[in-house]
């Protein structure tokens, strides 16, 4: 009988501590995937592949310029990042500002770096001039809360302004 009692009393804890069971309310989608968002500039910051799986659905295909074909999941999309990294070894990204509804979050975000190399970028050696640019992402998200694509409003003239390759 004590063990009985012990096992109600365990679970009738446990079920307490769930969001949403003791009157606590979920997190909506849209509270969800901008969590999820602040969790990403952390990814992408420190160039976090476990992270980065946590966040990036493995079926996400990217399209990016550095190829031809799409890249997939957190390795795809973080691979463009360590391209940015050996031309800019200090790039950030700051979250700005972001706007949501249940399936799309819109980010504004400052990118900023110095092209210290050792990596050319768009045709141009290392010059170590920096460049602070402002870049707008539309990340859609799964029922699971996982990234399935980012849609980007390129920053790139920014970025060549700032390094010295046009005017």
């Amino acid at each position: 009988m004590k063990y009985r009692i012990f096992f109600a009393v365990a679970i009738a804890a446990a079920a307490l501590s769930v969001p949403g069971f003791a009157g606590e309310p979920a997190p909506s989608a849209i509270e969800r995937n901008k969590a999820a968002m602040r969790r990403f500039e952390t990814c992408i910051n420190q160039n976090d592949l476990a992270l980065g799986r946590k966040l990036i659905s493995e079926k996400a295909a990217f399209a990016t310029p550095v190829s031809p074909e799409p890249l997939y999941g957190a390795e795809g999309y973080l691979s463009v990042v360590s391209l940015m990294r050996a031309s800019f070894p200090d790039v950030q990204w700051k979250l700005e500002d972001m706007v949501a509804d249940d399936t799309t979050v819109a980010v504004r975000w400052t990118c900023s770096g110095t092209f210290t190399g050792p990596a050319p970028f768009a045709g141009l050696d290392p010059n170590g001039r920096a460049f602070s640019t402002s870049v707008m992402n539309f990340y859609v998200f799964d029922a699971d809360g996982k990234i399935v694509d980012d849609i980007a409003a390129t920053g790139m003239l920014g970025i060549l302004q700032g390094i010295g390759a046009v005017p």
